[in-house]
C-alpha cells in the first residue's frame, strides 16, 4: 500500500490534498446539498481510481535469481523455524537433492519476542535458532544429504531474500507450520515470496503434533 508520509514533503502535500478534499465537499454542501454530496462521490472515485493505478505501479517485479552453481549442480534453498525438527521437510529435501550434485543451504530465521526484538536481546533466540539448524543439518547428514545452515534475520522475507542474494538457489523450499497454527502464513509469506521471485517454491506444511503422535 502507499505511504503518503514517507517524506515531509509528502506529508505536507497530503495534508494539503486533504484539505482541500474536505474543503471542496464543504464548500459544495453549504451551496446545495446534492452538490455536495456529488462533489463527495467525484472526488472520492478519483482518489479510489489513483490509489489503484498506484498500488499497480508499485507492484515489485519477479526477480529472476542466476544460477551460481556448477551446470550440473542444484542449489537448494530451505527457509524454516520451528518446522526444521519435521520428518515432512527432511523428506522432501531429500527429494528434491535426489538425483543431482546438490548444495543444500539452510536458512533458521531467529525469531524472537517483539520486546526482546526492541531492547535488542537476540542472543537467545540466535542461539536456539542455531541449536535447530544444527539438529536439521545432522538429520541430513545421516540420511546422505550434505547441507549447511546459516541463521538468519528475525524477518522471514528478509532471511529469504538475504539467502538468495548470498546463495542463488535453483529452488526455494519454505517450511510452515499448518495453516492456523502459522504465523508466516497469516502474514503471507509463502504468497509474497512467489511473487518476489522467479524460481520454483515449494511450501511445505510440518504439522509437528501429528508427528509426535504418530512416534508414540
Amino acid at each position: 500500500m502507499i505511504n503518503p508520509l514517507r517524506s515531509e514533503a509528502e506529508a505536507f502535500r497530503f495534508v494539503l490534498g486533504s484539505l482541500a478534499y474536505f474543503a471542496a465537499i464543504a464548500v459544495a454542501a453549504v451551496i446545495n446539498r446534492w452538490l455536495g454530496v456529488a462533489v463527495f462521490v467525484v472526488l472520492t472515485s478519483a482518489l479510489v481510481v489513483w490509489w489503484l493505478r498506484a498500488r499497480r505501479a508499485e507492484q515489485p517485479r519477479r526477480e529472476t535469481v542466476p544460477h551460481r552453481g556448477a551446470a550440473d549442480e542444484r542449489r537448494i534453498l530451505v527457509v524454516a523455524n520451528e518446522t526444521v525438527r519435521g520428518e515432512a521437510l527432511r523428506t522432501v529435501i531429500g527429494e528434491r537433492a535426489a538425483g543431482y550434485r546438490s548444495d543444500v543451504l539452510v536458512v533458521v530465521p531467529a525469531l524472537n519476542a517483539r520486546l526482546r526484538h526492541w531492547t535488542s536481546d537476540e542472543d537467545g533466540a540466535r542461539a536456539a535458532a542455531e541449536e535447530r539448524m544444527r539438529a536439521l543439518l545432522a538429520e541430513l547428514g545421516r540420511s546422505g544429504v550434505a547441507a549447511r545452515g546459516e541463521v538468519g534475520d528475525s524477518d522471514p522475507l528478509q532471511a529469504l531474500e538475504d539467502g538468495v542474494r548470498k546463495f542463488g538457489p535453483d529452488e526455494i523450499i519454505i517450511s510452515t507450520h499448518p495453516e492456523g497454527r502459522s504465523h508466516w502464513l497469516e502474514s503471507g509469506v509463502v504468497t509474497r515470496a512467489r511473487e518476489r521471485f522467479a524460481v520454483p517454491i515449494t511450501h511445505v506444511v510440518v504439522d509437528l503434533e501429528a508427528e509426535r503422535r504418530q512416534t508414540r
